[in-house]
């Protein structure tokens, strides 16, 4: 089997995409831009969203579950008066409505959509149904029937109110539809909604102020470029970082449990490192790290 053609390089690129880019757009032009062999992405944008997209080369693609976890934080500007086959302003309005929410209704509805909630998604999403997409699906005139599941919503914040629209902030966790959100605000509030424009502010610890924007990747030079890439450590800030010995490393690196320094819980899941460099991911067992993920760096 042949090898697989690349640079062996590691860590994370913040972009700030732009509207009218996939997603996996992105992470094509950041892998080729940087040569790299392999690499992802920690949470999927809409085509018409803007924002963080968090580009993982090499080892850093270890680390994209705890990116993927983290918190993440959406301004929207939601439409009233029409629900849409996307629940976004590109899909074919399905139903109209002439009812307008004030700014007290709105706020009204706002405390239901908060904390633990349960949320079907949209019909063309990313969802598997079947080991298809729920969009693959959608596109081919099935009728998708998305089932309900949780989801942790920290802040739903009311930022404007303009005539038949309204900007809102929302923080949430992992596998949240901010289109979905528009569509049952307006249905709850009786007016129908959907977004009109949907940008990721941050995601854990990404910052889309921070990012460096998509057309900047191709007029950069290779050294700008590594310049903003940064450890793949950057996504294990929720993690307790531990020390290896000088034995304990060359355990570690063969997958068997090492010896570290420093203290937590028995069982807690911790990064380790030795004189900067990442280790592994791994689970506290009193002494030592059982390792769990490997950095090969």
């Amino acid at each position: 089997m042949a090898r697989k053609k690349g640079r062996d390089i590691s860590g994370w690129l913040i972009v700030d995409k732009p509207a009218g880019v996939g997603s996996t757009d992105v992470v094509g032009k950041v892998r080729w831009a940087f040569e790299a062999k392999k690499a992802g992405h920690a949470g999927t944008l809409d085509p018409d969203a803007t924002g963080v997209l968090a580009v993982a080369l090499g080892e850093a693609t270890k680390t994209v579950p705890y990116l993927t976890e983290a918190l993440k934080c959406y301004d929207f500007t939601a439409t009233w008066g029409a629900e849409t086959a996307t629940d976004d302003a590109s899909g074919a309005v399905l139903k109209t409505s002439d009812a307008r929410p004030d700014e007290a209704a709105i706020r009204a509805a706002l405390p239901a959509f908060t904390g633990d909630i349960m949320q079907v998604p949209p019909a063309v999403s990313a969802v598997k149904v079947d080991g298809a997409r729920a969009y693959d699906l959608a596109r081919e005139g099935e009728v998708v029937e998305l089932a309900a599941r949780p989801l942790w919503v920290e802040s739903l914040e009311l930022l404007a109110v303009r005539d038949g629209q309204a900007d809102l902030r929302m923080v949430c966790g992992k596998g949240g539809y901010v289109r979905a959100i528009a569509r049952d605000l307006g249905r709850a509030m009786g007016c129908l909604g959907h977004v009109q424009t949907l940008r990721r502010i941050w995601s854990g610890p990404f910052d889309a102020a921070n990012g460096i924007a998509f057309d900047r990747i191709d007029r950069a030079n290779q050294t700008e470029l590594e310049a903003a890439l940064l450890p793949l450590q950057s996504a294990l800030v929720d993690l307790p970082e531990m020390q290896a010995t000088e034995i304990g490393e060359i355990r570690i690196l063969n997958g068997n449990p090492g010896q570290v320094t420093g203290h937590a819980d028995f069982g807690t899941e911790v990064w380790v490192s030795r004189q900067g460099r990442p280790l592994c991911i791994g689970n506290y067992m009193g002494g030592e790290v059982q390792p769990t993920r490997v950095f090969n760096i």
